[in-house]
């Protein structure tokens, strides 16, 4: 009955998003195992929830830095249009 509860906490990982349905169902298929293969399969189970997991965190500083970018992109083209209205503007003062 441990085991139930072992596969049913790691299918949550720390921000509380579940893992894959299929994942989920598959560690409770192993519970139902004989004992035999049941802990190799445990252990190789547990490793693919834990690479789900890093995958998942990866995915999320990627997509905050990604977000970071777009930002300073648009920072960027802000800072370059009114550095080129401000010579513009010099240009035109100078011609005068």
């Amino acid at each position: 009955m441990s085991q139930i509860s072992r596969f049913s906490d790691s299918s949550k990982n720390r921000s509380g998003n579940d893992i894959p349905r299929e994942l989920a169902e598959l560690g409770e298929l192993i519970v139902t195992l004989p004992n035999v293969k049941k802990d190799e399969l445990e252990v190789a189970f547990q490793r693919v929830v834990d690479s789900v997991h890093r995958r998942r965190r990866t995915l999320e500083v990627v997509q905050d830095a990604l977000s970071q970018l777009r930002l300073d992109i648009k920072y960027l083209m802000f800072d370059l249009e009114a550095t080129r209205q401000e010579r513009d503007l010099l240009r035109q003062q100078m011609e005068e």
